[in-house]
């Protein structure tokens, strides 16, 4: 089990010393710094659980350094070292947020007792913001609904790349879900207490997205009356979810690529360079090697985003999730709309089941809320889907009234999908899926040559 690892910020070496051995023997890591600026530094590159600090510093008041670690820590809670004639100063730390204070000379006991209060605390705001945390996540995953095997790869995908500091490149069209995915690799990531800042590339104009990613100084630019923070600083510790980044100005690119690089910036304006911590999630809706080729798009670039790639399935790919999703929106909009018992029929859900979705589930999911919202009772029938829907529907049962297929093609067709489903169950291992389906190895590779079947997990 990790030792407990507690900062002392004090001028004194005695106190450093008196700690020390108070401390000795006990499941406690004890570090020690002189200065503010010592702590500081010292504070960027270890984790905490707790911080005693002197108020009264050569480089500066017990204050000034609490603002600066509350700053920097604000979930380390500090306790504040103080001698009899400064304890008013100590009281107003803590009006400022500091946990608790000691008064030198020190009662053993009572040291011990305040460091043990002050951990419990920590560990209490720990879990309640775990708790927050798996709420958070379990609404997210709510909302990345599917059973199909490539909904399970990714589910599997999102937890194996959570915990890694690696870029990812998010693909798919337009409302599948990309930024439902990217926040919940972030909530279950050791960055979910920071922030997640969302850069839609195709939203800001492209005059105006650096100075958005990166800050300005004052006077940069016309009507830049005062120096700002960009994206970037603000996301520092956490994520940034750059959205439609294929449409990000070839410029920009040679500066994100250098973030990415070296994790530093300047603003727009300015000469002091910026050293951030942040994980890049990045989202397309086109295939950046195209942009690559037209040259459009930066390959350096394209190859420092391309790490690990989640391809997100279009909704027609996997029809069978269309009615968990459909069910979900009905539970959803039903309840905005005082329809609790909100149902479908079968018909109007098979027309769903067969339409195309362009807009996949985004649109699914707006086709369902104007439904509800028209609705006059309780059930959705396929007059209450949009015409072009209802047409799909319409027009693929033709087609199936139009082409009766014989015995033989029906047998051809059963065995097919049998294949395919046991492909997609062995995650297109073929000796698994020849065990599951009990066949030989062999029998299995000869009957795949026979019906032209291509590994739906190979490609």
């Amino acid at each position: 089990m990790a030792s407990i690892r507690l900062l002392l910020v004090d001028d004194e070496p005695i106190i450093h010393e008196v700690f020390q051995e108070l401390l000795q023997g006990r499941d406690y890591e004890l570090d020690h710094a002189y200065t503010i600026a010592r702590a500081m530094e010292m504070l960027q590159h270890t984790p905490y659980d707790l911080i005693l600090l002197d108020v009264m510093l050569p480089d500066g008041s017990g204050e000034k350094a609490l603002t600066e670690i509350t700053t920097l820590a604000p979930e380390i809670p500090v306790i504040m070292i103080t001698a009899y004639g400064t304890v008013d100063s100590a009281v107003y730390c803590m009006k400022m947020g500091a946990f608790d204070y000691l008064t030198k000379p020190f009662d053993n006991d009572q040291v011990l007792r305040v460091i043990e209060k002050a951990l419990r605390h920590r560990m209490v705001l720990i879990e309640n913001q775990r708790l927050r945390n798996n709420l958070e996540l379990a609404q997210q995953f709510e909302n990345i609904i599917g059973k199909s095997p490539r909904m399970q790869q990714i589910y599997d995908m999102i937890h194996r790349v959570a915990r890694s500091r690696s870029t990812i490149l998010i693909q798919g069209e337009s409302g599948t879900g990309k930024e439902l995915v990217a926040r919940a690799i972030h909530m279950i990531s050791p960055r979910a207490n920071r922030p997640f800042v969302i850069v839609t590339c195709s939203n800001i104009p492209a005059e105006l997205l650096e100075s958005e990613l990166f800050g300005h100084e004052k006077g940069a630019f016309t009507g830049a009356v005062e120096a700002k923070r960009g994206l970037l600083e603000i996301a520092d510790g956490g994520t940034v979810f750059l959205d439609e980044i294929g449409t990000m100005p070839m410029p920009l690119q040679s500066k994100l690529l250098r973030v990415l690089q070296e994790r530093e910036f300047k603003r727009v304006g300015g000469l002091v360079t910026h050293r951030v911590d942040i994980r890049f999630i990045a989202a397309t809706n086109v295939k950046l090697e195209d942009l690559v080729r037209q040259g459009k798009f930066r390959e350096d670039l394209f190859y420092r985003i391309n790490v690990i790639t989640i391809d997100i399935p279009p909704l027609r790919e996997r029809r069978e999730d269309i009615p968990l999703l459909v069910r979900h929106f009905l539970r959803k909009y039903g309840s905005e709309n005082d329809k609790p018992d909100l149902d479908i029929t079968d018909r109007a859900l098979q027309a769903l089941v067969e339409y195309d979705w362009p807009g996949n589930v985004r649109e699914l999911e707006h086709t369902i809320e104007r439904a509800a919202v028209l609705a006059e009772g309780s059930l959705i029938d396929i007059e209450l889907l949009p015409e072009s829907i209802r047409e799909a529907g319409i027009v693929r049962a033709r087609n199936v009234e139009r082409a009766p297929v014989g015995f033989r093609e029906k047998v051809e067709n059963y065995k097919r999908a049998l294949i395919l489903e046991a492909l997609r169950e062995a995650g297109g291992v073929q000796r698994r899926a020849a065990e599951i389906l009990r066949l030989k190895p062999t029998t299995l590779h000869e009957m795949m040559k026979r019906y032209n079947i291509k590994n739906p997990e190979s490609s």
